[in-house]
C-alpha cells in the first residue's frame, strides 16, 4: 500500500500558496496504468477539461477580488487563483508533451471547452451591473459545487494504490500533488460563496446539474481519447460502461456509491468542505511529492 495515507495529527491554519512544480514528461505512456488501460484513459479525460476549467476558476475570482473586504479571505483567494493556475497550466503541459505526443487531436475538445468556460460559464459582458453581479454570483457558485467534487476527487487519489496497477510514478504523482492541493484549499470557494451570501436553495440548485454534466463530459473525453487510440477498441456506451465499472471495482477508479455519497453530502444545510478529507494528508503529501520537492 502506498504510504501517503499514513497522516500526522492535524496542523493548525496552511498558508494557501502556489507551487512551482516541474514534471518530465518524456516517455510518458499513454496508458500510463499499464494494467488498466481504460481507466487511464477515464483520468486522462481530466487533462482534456481541467485546463479551461481551471483558468475559468481563476478569471472569476480575479473578478470576485475587488469586491471582498475581509483580508484573510483576500489572501487564501489570492493563493487559490495561484495554485489554480499553476494546475490548469501544468495539465495543459500534459496535453501537449503526452497527448499529442502519442497522436491524440487534442483541438476539436478543446474548442469545447472553450465554449462551455469562456462563453457560456463566463462573465456576463453587458451593461447592466445587476446582471453582472448575478452572473458573477452564479460563477462563484458553480466553482464551490465543482471545487467540493475536486476535493473529493483528491481525497480519493491521495489514499488509492495506483501502484498495484503499476502506474507511471509521474503521472501518480501529479494528480496526487493536484489533489492534495485542492484538499489544502477545500474551504475556500465555499467560503468566498458564503461571503456573497449565496443561500442554500441557490447553492444547490448547481448540484443537481453540475455533477451530471462533469460526468457526461468525462465519459465523451474519454470516448475521445479511446477513439483515437489504435490499442483500444472502439468502444460503444454500454461496453465502455462495462469496463469503467470493472476499473472502478478494481480500485483504479473512485466507486459510484462513494461518489454519490460525496455529492449529496453536499445538500447538507450543515455541510462544511472542512469535514471531508485531513489537511494533515495533504500536506504531508505535497512535503514528499517528487514535483514539489524540485521546485522547493
Amino acid at each position: 500500500m502506498p504510504q501517503h495515507d499514513r497522516v500526522p495529527t492535524e496542523p493548525g491554519e496552511v498558508a494557501i500558496a502556489a507551487r512551482n512544480v516541474t514534471f518530465d514528461w518524456a516517455d510518458t505512456p499513454l496508458h500510463w496504468m499499464p494494467d488498466e488501460p481504460v481507466a487511464s484513459m477515464v483520468i486522462n479525460a481530466f487533462n482534456l477539461l481541467l485546463p479551461e476549467g481551471e483558468r475559468m476558476f481563476c478569471r472569476t475570482f480575479n473578478e470576485a477580488l475587488p469586491l471582498v473586504r475581509d483580508e484573510k479571505l483576500r489572501e487564501e483567494m489570492i493563493g487559490f487563483i495561484g495554485q489554480e493556475s499553476m494546475h490548469a497550466e501544468t495539465h495543459n503541459q500534459v496535453l501537449e508533451e503526452v497527448l499529442r505526443v502519442h497522436g491524440i487531436d487534442i483541438g476539436p475538445y478543446q474548442e469545447q471547452m472553450e465554449f462551455l468556460f469562456r462563453r457560456l460559464l463566463g462573465p456576463d459582458e453587458s451593461a447592466n451591473p445587476i446582471a453582472r453581479h448575478q452572473r458573477l454570483l452564479e460563477r462563484l457558485n458553480v466553482i464551490a459545487v465543482l471545487e467540493h467534487f475536486f476535493a473529493w476527487l483528491g481525497v480519493w487519489v491521495l489514499n488509492a494504490d495506483l501502484e498495484r496497477h503499476r502506474a507511471d510514478p509521474r503521472m501518480a504523482d501529479l494528480f496526487r500533488w493536484h489533489g492534495a492541493e485542492e484538499v489544502e484549499h477545500r474551504n475556500v470557494a465555499h467560503d468566498v460563496a458564503a461571503y456573497f451570501r449565496i443561500g442554500y436553495l441557490r447553492r444547490t440548485l448547481p448540484i443537481v446539474l453540475a455533477f451530471p454534466i462533469f460526468l457526461l463530459l468525462m465519459l465523451r473525453g474519454a470516448k475521445f481519447l479511446i477513439r483515437q487510440d489504435p490499442n483500444l477498441p472502439n468502444l460503444g456506451h454500454f461496453r465502455l460502461t462495462v469496463r469503467i465499472l470493472g476499473a472502478m471495482w478494481r480500485g483504479a477508479l473512485p466507486g459510484v456509491p462513494s461518489l454519490l455519497w460525496g455529492m449529496l453530502s453536499m445538500f447538507n444545510p450543515w455541510y462544511s468542505p472542512s469535514n471531508m478529507g485531513s489537511t494533515a494528508q495533504a500536506v504531508a503529501y505535497l512535503a514528499t511529492s517528487p514535483a514539489t520537492r524540485r521546485a522547493a
